[in-house]
């Protein structure tokens, strides 16, 4: 997730036609260096490794169901809280209602690749479910001030991380973190 310093993955006013917010596109940025041989082109190489996406509702929505294909027809599982009769998603894209279950298809369809999360509903479902086993941050130096949060809603109890490597480059500072779990929790 590329993120502001202050925490947010989205300008306020976050909308069809406005995707990102109010001055969010601000936190992409360093994806102006995607397809270079520095830091930023080999963390964007990773997230295209990836094997299955799960996303968020909105999310999903507001990237207009990436037309069925987030990257090279890899399955798509979007937690939502509600699927319409009729609702069918595009391409490789298909709806999860429970949070277990959206987890366990993500990984058997992402084989022995990674799964990638979008969006910060899915991303705090997972995290509260115990079901999130790394977090990468693209920390982004700016302070947008207002927007949609990342981990707003995670509940009261902390949650312990361990920094798995750290990449500065451009207009942005590469973060991964393991969850640590409380001793006793066996998810995985």
């Amino acid at each position: 997730m590329s993120m502001s310093l202050d925490g947010f993955i989205a300008g306020p006013n976050d909308r069809p036609g406005q995707e990102l917010g109010r001055h969010g596109g601000r936190v992409f940025n360093w994806l102006d260096d995607r397809n270079s041989n520095g830091p930023n082109g080999q963390v964007y190489r990773e997230v295209l490794a990836t094997g299955a996406v799960i996303s968020g509702r909105r999310t999903f929505e507001l990237a207009k169901r990436w037309q069925g294909d987030h990257h090279d027809g890899v399955p798509i599982f979007v937690l939502t809280h509600h699927v319409d009769d009729g609702d069918i998603p595009p391409g490789s894209a298909q709806f999860v209602t429970d949070v277990q279950e959206c987890a366990a298809r993500a990984e058997a369809g992402a084989g022995d690749r990674p799964v990638m999360v979008h969006g910060a509903g899915a991303a705090q479902s997972l995290l509260r479910a115990g079901l999130l086993d790394e977090i990468e941050i693209h920390l982004v130096q700016v302070l947008l001030g207002d927007g949609r949060r990342l981990f707003d809603t995670l509940g009261t109890d902390p949650l312990g991380l361990e920094l798995l490597r750290r990449i500065p480059a451009r207009d942005v500072t590469h973060l991964r973190y393991r969850v640590k779990r409380p001793v006793g929790d066996t998810a995985a």
